[in-house]
């Protein structure tokens, strides 16, 4: 039986658009115009069958980039995903999700100055592809937010119609955040769920968890937070006479700080959180404290529904980074750093 009759990508291309430049259908095929069976191709030498109708040109607006693992655009920024409708990043501790009075640079602004030209991808490899023309276009705005000094996947819509039907997902808890965090204490059970009322200072810098009572005087200031959590893991320091517990949690709301205001609650406050780790206020009854530069707290994986595909759910995850790798390397060998208060 003859092997049926492969050629390059491009070949077929051209045979299916013989007016068109040989030089502009590459550029078709690199910026990802070209799909076979659905599927993007983005080598034009690339030998298949050939492909008869299956072949596709899509239209100019931006498809999916492939981002393989991740393009680091900047030493606090990851990208991804991007298409269209949404971008995902991963976004390093200390970096800000999006611009604040008297701080400019944030994860928003980053990948705003990347898709405008500004910034290249960091890797030799990737910073040498050009981003399709299409993507110029495309205008990022915040769907959630992580704190400043909380680490890992960071979502951002890519046009208005997108953006309303993400926030629609996380109004209705369909959208699907877990997190990781180091805390100070052994948790009384393996899994559970936190459940209070919160209202945020006037400043906006902290909350303040309100009692049935209290979260019914205060109206529409009292917002309820949920939080699943799950023991993943236990180790204790200081010779046997401390706990740091690491724990899986997963948002059903999501307020500011609630991940660490309600683990502070719990008793269980999070390694290095100079808000809610009264460690960190002078009332350590031990003497001591674990030294970390920020809230061991790391969004670790974000599940949702594509804007452009109803029924389709897409997930990311981000790995634990460098400082957070370092600190369970620590807390395993039991030789953490403590301040003596």
């Amino acid at each position: 039986m003859n092997e049926p009759e492969t050629s390059p990508l491009l070949d077929w291309l051209l045979k299916k658009h013989p007016e068109t430049p040989k030089g502009r259908a590459k550029q078709w095929i690199l910026a990802g115009r070209v799909s076979v069976h659905g599927v993007i191709m983005r080598k034009p030498h690339q030998a298949i069958a050939d492909p008869g109708e299956a072949l596709e040109l899509l239209s100019r607006h931006a498809t999916t980039l492939d981002c393989g693992p991740g393009w680091q655009i900047h030493p606090r920024v990851a990208l991804l995903y991007l298409d269209a409708a949404l971008a995902v990043v991963n976004k390093g501790p200390g970096l800000i999700s999006v611009p604040a009075p008297g701080c400019d640079l944030s994860a928003l602004s980053i990948l705003t100055d990347f898709l405008a030209g500004n910034l290249k991808a960091q890797e030799r490899g990737i910073a040498g592809k050009t981003l399709p023309p299409a993507y110029r276009r495309l205008q990022p705005s915040p769907v959630h937010r992580l704190d400043q000094y909380t680490s890992g996947v960071f979502c951002m819509a890519t046009n208005s119609t997108a953006r309303a039907h993400l926030i629609e997902q996380l109004k209705a808890h369909t959208m699907k955040r877990e997190y990781v965090a180091y805390v100070e204490g052994r948790a009384p059970a393996r899994r559970g769920t936190w459940r209070q009322w919160l209202r945020l200072s006037p400043d906006e810098l902290r909350q303040q968890i309100l009692s049935e009572e209290q979260a019914k005087l205060a109206g529409t200031e009292a917002k309820e937070a949920i939080t699943h959590f799950e023991v993943i893991g236990e180790y204790p320091i200081a010779g046997g006479q401390r706990v740091v517990t690491k724990l899986r949690l997963r948002l059903e709301t999501g307020r500011k700080h609630q991940i660490r205001v309600q683990a502070a609650n719990a008793g269980l406050p999070l390694v290095g959180d100079r808000v809610y780790n009264p460690a960190f206020r002078g009332a350590d009854p031990i003497g001591s404290r674990i030294e970390f530069p920020r809230q061991a707290l790391h969004a670790e994986a974000l599940t949702l529904e594509h804007p452009d595909q109803p029924g389709s759910r897409m997930s990311w995850t981000a790995e634990l980074p460098k400082d957070l790798r370092q600190l369970e390397t620590a807390i395993r060998a039991g030789g953490l750093p403590f301040h003596n208060s």
